[in-house]
């Protein structure tokens, strides 16, 4: 229950929450390794394919999502379902995408394993833990940093983790949207619909939907 007489300045404890996960970002080193990564997909002839598991499968979803709109075919997999025969889904020649902050997460490793059974072994990996098997499982590996920290008063809720995890997922599809040069006409062919497919369309595109 809320209590009134508890001191805390609200706008200030939220202000330090924002800058907390902001100065998390700004502290992601950018090896070899994140070039290596775009390079790997940009050469790949399959589509990506991203996997993770509780916040982490929400961010590959959303990893997913912003490939496919600028111009990078992929999906998310669940990976408890991976094992129910959505492994069928993949071929050798995708690139896997998986995001899991301490490399541990059981279902993400059994199915980087399978995985690896099928002969699908582009692996890129998501992760900070340095004593993670999604490492091993991993030809490229790109790190959050270690000892984050997060603002959460409880040191458990992982919002900082997540802020990080999405800055490279986003660093990842916009460079790949550049290398590949995606236009606004492309953008458009695939969001057509909503405030973003009306301001990519062409003029004349717009006007023969309003006159329908």
């Amino acid at each position: 229950m809320y209590d009134r007489d508890y001191p805390l300045n609200i706008k200030q404890k939220m202000s330090d929450i924002i800058r907390c996960e902001a100065d998390a970002i700004a502290g992601i080193e950018i090896t070899d390794n994140f070039e290596d990564a775009v390079n790997l997909i940009l050469q790949s002839s399959g589509k990506v394919i991203t996997t993770g598991i509780g916040k982490a499968g929400f961010v590959a979803h959303r990893l997913a999502a912003t490939l496919s709109s600028t111009g990078t075919p992929a999906f998310y997999v669940h990976p408890a379902e991976a094992g129910h025969g959505d492994m069928g889904m993949l071929t050798e020649n995708d690139v896997i995408i998986a995001l899991s902050t301490s490399g541990k997460s059981i279902e993400v490793i059994e199915m980087l394993q399978i995985a690896a059974q099928l002969d699908v072994t582009s692996v890129i990996g998501i992760t900070s833990h340095m004593d993670s098997p999604l490492r091993d499982l991993s030809r490229i590996t790109l790190d959050m940093g270690p000892d984050i920290e997060e603002p959460c008063p409880l040191k458990l809720t992982p919002s900082a983790t997540i802020a990080i995890m999405s800055a490279i997922c986003d660093a990842i599809a916009l460079t790949l949207l550049e290398l590949k040069g995606f236009t606004r006409e492309d953008y458009g062919r695939r969001h057509h619909k909503g405030y973003l497919g009306s301001i990519t369309r062409t003029a004349h595109q717009y006007d023969s939907q309003k006159k329908r």
